[in-house]
């Protein structure tokens, strides 16, 4: 009975696929069942490239991934479906460009959301995340491309006209392919100058002297290096919005390696010379401390006492103004964004 059942079940489900499958009396209306479900497919990566550029939550981003990818697999059960008119060739080759559009999708971008999370360790992992996420758009503009190609061959062989015209849809995804490239170039940038601030603050937070003034020194460089790097960047559409900004954050780093930087490093100096004379005083029993080491103890309290509050001042207006000019230029590659990559 079981073995009856599931024939019977089979018959019925193969009569049912086979009934419901589409089937087209001309070449123009297949080419139309197809190019309708690569329109939907084009607004939902639409959607995913709008939220790259204005969410800032990153599972926003990949749920528009996730739904990005089941359109491409309802797409590819519903061509597979469908019977081709006169032959396969160009249903083929549709479902190859869409099973590499799908795997682009679950490996490279997948791969591209792992790399994010470690990026922001080092300037040669910033670089490879910014590199795998350009390879991985170079690879779904030359599907697209090859879907294209496969298209107008179709239309060609079938003698059907297809007029020209720009859509709305690829209008939007040319102008955010050309905002992303301005906005990564300046990122990059900023992220190698930034780094040598990240490792002077390691080395200030360890009281390590030399590897402050070693990276105080790369961080000047890597600035003023930068400064004269943004007086030849191409903006877009006339927007000096992230050059301007960049540039008030490595004014900020040129000042502090220059100027604020040698405030820490003579603290720390005097403060290793204080905790000495202290520890001295302290490990020599009273009865032999001599009046010198006590004359030197009372000599640096003051010192030391002004140092402390000379450094701590410091440190707040650098804290201050690195919020200021940091916190605005992030402020600013959000605006630019907004501004320019279209929301609708």
């Amino acid at each position: 009975m079981k073995s009856r059942f599931r024939l019977l079940l089979f018959l019925l489900l193969f009569t049912s696929l086979t009934a419901n499958a589409q089937k087209f009396s001309n070449p123009l209306k297949y080419l139309e069942f197809v190019s309708d479900e690569q329109e939907i497919i084009t607004r939902n990566t639409w959607k995913y490239t709008k939220a790259i550029a204005h969410s800032r939550s990153d599972r926003a981003v990949d749920n528009k991934r996730n739904t990005l990818i089941k359109s491409i697999e309802r797409a590819q059960m519903k061509i597979e479906k469908a019977e081709a008119y006169e032959g396969d060739e160009f249903k083929q080759n549709v479902l190859k460009n869409l099973e590499l559009n799908k795997n682009l999708l679950q490996q490279d971008y997948a791969k591209i959301i792992d790399m994010k999370e470690v990026a922001e360790q080092s300037y040669d992992l910033m670089e490879a995340y910014m590199l795998a996420r350009e390879l991985a758009d170079e690879k779904m503009t030359k599907a697209q491309q090859e879907y294209e190609m496969h298209y107008y061959a179709y239309a060609r062989k079938h003698d059907i006209n297809i007029i020209e015209s720009e859509s709305d849809l690829s209008k939007k995804m040319q102008i955010s392919s050309d905002v992303f490239d301005h906005y990564n170039e300046l990122y990059l940038i900023f992220f190698k100058v930034n780094m040598n601030e990240v490792y002077l603050y390691d080395a200030i937070e360890k009281n390590d002297i030399g590897a402050i003034e070693q990276s105080s020194s790369a961080l000047l460089d890597s600035a003023t290096e930068g400064l004269a790097i943004l007086d030849t960047v191409s903006v877009y559409n006339k927007d000096q919005m992230l050059v301007n900004s960049t540039k008030k954050a490595f004014e900020f780093y040129v000042d502090e390696a220059e100027k604020q930087v040698p405030k820490l490093i003579d603290f720390l100096i005097l403060n290793e010379e204080f905790e000495t004379i202290r520890n001295q005083l302290e490990n020599t029993p009273k009865k032999k401390q001599t009046k010198a080491q006590i004359d030197a103890y009372n000599e640096k309290v003051p010192l030391i006492n002004k140092a402390v509050d000379e450094y701590n001042r410091t440190n707040t207006q650098l804290n201050k103004k690195r919020q200021e000019v940091v916190g605005g230029l992030k402020s600013a590659y959000e605006r630019f964004l907004s501004k320019h990559i279209p929301k609708d």
